[in-house]
């Protein structure tokens, strides 16, 4: 005599097998990360932790990148601006935080890989352990730049100029350990020349004391200088990032002017909690880049003045590990201390 069926189970053989059905039909990938999500992703709002206020470089950046990954998603993404210690703060918040991609961290070039050198003991996270890398999303490079003054049109002139003159240039840096600083010691170490370090509170004043004649000469930021650098008030001689740039074709690279391997960059970059699982971090790779690939986007990009700067997460992570140890061997061979 054949027992009859349990409800019951029959209900569950019946579900279990539409969800088998379902994982087969769904990519490998994304059956992965739904399952470590515990469901869809995002299954609620994505929050992003940015480390610089409202309005700042970091937070206009992100806040491009969020909207678009609202209406990717169809979910809120929601900001959270944390300031403190230099972006320290809010880089410590984001590796701490669950690793379940709800929650995302804007990366920068400071907190992430200089420092690690630079304050190495104090930080509350490592970059390199304690997060994961998505992709990198932009970079922008400095102008290397003098007043008018300054017997130099080109690197070669200015470095023939500190040679003879060993200490007599000034330079001023925003604070140890910016990329401007490390510009400076870098071209120093690189060229072998010494030059008089000016240190100021805000790259507002030292822009101000270059202008002025004051100091002789500064790294700084292509938004922040090209202004003047067309009004004929401060000369360009050399910028920092690998190749020329679209909005200052003229201005060759320390590369080709005579540096081989000189490159700084300040960068951004997404970045997550150890212990996301891999498959997640995949699809929030390709959404990033789906993202940042967009028309609108990319012109944004370019009137800030970034390099839009993607790729797969293990570049990204190559990446980073290049630029602490790069940055590691700068501070230590110029004894660079914080401020």
């Amino acid at each position: 005599m054949t027992r009859p069926a349990c409800p019951a189970r029959s209900l569950r053989r019946r579900l279990l097998g539409a969800l088998a059905l379902s994982l087969a039909a769904m990519p490998w990938s994304q059956a992965v990360a739904q399952a470590a999500a515990g469901g869809p992703f995002p299954g609620r709002a994505v929050k992003v932790i940015i480390p610089g206020g409202a309005g700042s470089g970091p937070d206009t950046l992100a806040r491009l990148l969020i909207s678009k990954l609202a209406d990717l998603w169809g979910q809120a993404v929601v900001a959270e601006n944390i300031v403190g210690a230099g972006g320290n703060i809010g880089h410590e918040r984001g590796a701490k935080s669950p690793p379940d991609g709800h929650t995302l961290l804007l990366g920068m070039v400071g907190p992430m890989s200089i420092n690690p050198t630079l304050q190495e003991g104090k930080l509350g996270f490592d970059p390199v352990k304690d997060l994961v890398p998505i992709t990198m999303v932009s970079r922008y490079p400095n102008l290397l730049v003098v007043h008018p003054g300054v017997q130099a049109r080109n690197l070669q002139e200015l470095t023939g100029l500190a040679r003879a003159n060993p200490g007599k240039l000034r330079y001023g840096t925003p604070g140890s350990g910016t990329t401007p600083h490390l510009s400076a010691v870098m071209f120093s170490i690189m060229a072998g020349v010494r030059m008089l370090e000016v240190p100021y509170k805000s790259s507002a004043q030292m822009t101000t004391d270059v202008l002025a004649g004051h100091i002789d000469l500064m790294f700084l930021n292509p938004g922040a200088v090209l202004q003047h650098v067309k009004a004929g008030t401060l000369r360009a001689v050399a910028i920092t990032s690998p190749t020329r740039q679209p909005y200052a074709p003229d201005v060759p690279t320390l590369i080709e002017s005579g540096l081989p391997g000189y490159e700084v960059s300040s960068w951004f970059g997404m970045f997550a909690p150890a212990g996301t699982p891999p498959a997640l971090v995949a699809r929030l790779n390709a959404d990033l880049l789906k993202v940042m690939a967009l028309p609108d986007v990319r012109e944004q990009f370019a009137a800030r003045g970034d390099e839009a700067f993607g790729g797969t997460p293990e570049q990204a992570g190559s990446y980073l590990r290049a630029e602490i140890a790069k940055w590691q061997r700068v501070i230590r061979q110029a004894n660079i201390k914080a401020d």
